[in-house]
């Protein structure tokens, strides 16, 4: 078995983007050791595959360092948005892991898979007063508040059940990222939060203070996603401790909590970068710890919400060709039975990923082609200038790598296309995770 079995048009080899990923001696993907032809012709495809123990591994790296690096009660917190099911908040339950959790939906999901409520922190910069409600009945323990109206909303609500609710204010530290800009979430001008360059923290920190309902317990911020090299956390912990620092000084109010968010990126192609997510965090801790010292602030409890990081490379998705298109002196199309629907990332931000014929390794790669789906979108495109063997026809299998991460959770039933199933691989067998959503499953609402 190998990593790098195939070439593409130039010659060049190429690497999968995650050590889950072998080929055997017959030019078959491996998904974690299970054959995924075999896979296909159990399940059916389109098809979503989990790895169960990457998951659990990469929630692992998170919650070691935090409890060598950080002060007791730092927790990583799962963000629920990149993939939430039953099966994956029931790994998070069993791995330790708190949650962040931004609808209803993902609330009464982590609730029915058994997650502790109370390790869940609720985002969101447009909360209804029915989601908080929900949220406070179902013993959500920690809002993450976006605005002054959600304030006031939180504390109504709150003393109309008799209780002080923790919160976290949100707040946009004026940071860049330099990634899609669609997924930029820390500068002055974001939607969400608010900014400390204006006065506005400020301001709600003083409105939340003054409600006797609303335990404000510190602040949160977000600076955006797919976060390779650049020292954005370092730049967003400095920031935020010299605001905290100056509450304390103005405002005599000494913040316990700092959730600085999620963002690190991940491996969709040979030409991303690994990550150490252990020595990430520990470069963090040092910054952070510097900066308390500066300014005589005690270390706060530490969150952070790593999401894609933990699910990302924990997921494949696998397609059959319907049909292979050839327009001479133009373009290639290989056509396959998902797309769009089933994962929408290409159409919205362009993103990189590595796919593959998966039963073709052995064969070179010299067909290039734009991999696209059945819906009818001209825009239904999953990749662009993949190369494929020339021998690829109908009912061959493609894999598209890296998948766990915003593809089921970002889905859609457009044209009435059902969902695919999800199958989690675990050491005892795989288990459908999720069922393959059906044409009766799509009209069922329909009177």
């Amino acid at each position: 078995m190998t990593k790098e079995r195939m070439n593409d048009v130039n010659n060049n080899p190429v690497v999968f983007p995650c050590e889950n990923l072998t080929a055997d001696e017959n030019g078959h993907l491996l998904f974690v050791g299970y054959d995924t032809a075999a896979l296909a012709e159990t399940y059916g495809t389109p098809l979503y595959l989990l790895d169960d123990a990457r998951i659990r591994h990469n929630c692992r790296v998170y919650l070691d360092a935090f409890k060598k690096y950080y002060p007791e009660g730092s927790l990583p917190l799962y963000a629920s948005k990149a993939n939430a099911c039953k099966q994956v908040y029931r790994i998070m339950r069993e791995e330790g892991m708190g949650i962040d959790v931004v609808s209803i939906g993902e609330i009464y999901t982590a609730k029915a898979a058994g997650f502790d409520l109370s390790k869940a922190f609720f985002h969101g910069n447009n909360k209804t007063d029915a989601d908080i409600a929900y949220a406070m009945d179902c013993g959500v323990g920690c809002f993450v508040a976006d605005n002054a109206e959600e304030i006031l909303a939180i504390e109504a609500a709150a003393k109309q059940r008799g209780i002080c609710q923790k919160v976290l204010l949100r707040l946009t530290p004026g940071i860049d990222t330099h990634t899609y800009a669609a997924v930029n979430t820390g500068k002055v001008d974001s939607k969400f939060g608010n900014a400390i360059a204006t006065g506005q923290a400020e301001a709600i920190t003083k409105l939340a203070l003054l409600q006797p309902h609303v335990d404000l317990r510190g602040f949160h911020c977000h600076i955006g996603s797919q976060v390779f090299t650049e020292d954005v956390f370092e730049r967003a912990a400095v920031i935020m401790i010299d605001f905290m620092a100056d509450l304390r000084d103005t405002l005599g109010y000494t913040a316990a909590v700092l959730n600085l968010g999620g963002g690190y990126g991940v491996r969709y192609v040979d030409t991303d970068p690994y990550l150490d997510i252990a020595q990430k965090i520990h470069a963090v801790s040092d910054v952070l710890k510097a900066a308390c010292e500066a300014r005589a602030f005690p270390v706060p409890t530490i969150h952070m919400e790593p999401g894609r990081s933990i699910v990302a490379d924990a997921g494949l998705t696998l397609y059959t060709v319907g049909a292979v298109k050839q327009i001479p002196g133009y373009k290639n199309y290989v056509s396959v039975d998902g797309g769009m629907t089933d994962n929408p990332r290409f159409a919205l931000y362009g993103s990189k990923y590595t796919c593959v014929a998966a039963t073709r390794l052995t064969e070179a790669r010299v067909f290039p082609a734009s991999l696209v789906g059945r819906c009818c979108e001209s825009g239904d495109i999953l990749q662009e200038n993949v190369p494929f063997p020339s021998t690829i026809h109908r009912g061959d299998l493609v894999a598209v790598c890296t998948t766990g991460a915003y593809n089921y959770a970002m889905s859609s039933n457009y044209n009435r296309i059902g969902r695919p199933a999800t199958v989690l691989l675990t050491a005892e067998g795989p288990q459908v995770a999720i069922r393959r959503e059906t044409p009766e499953d799509m009209a069922r609402l329909d009177v």
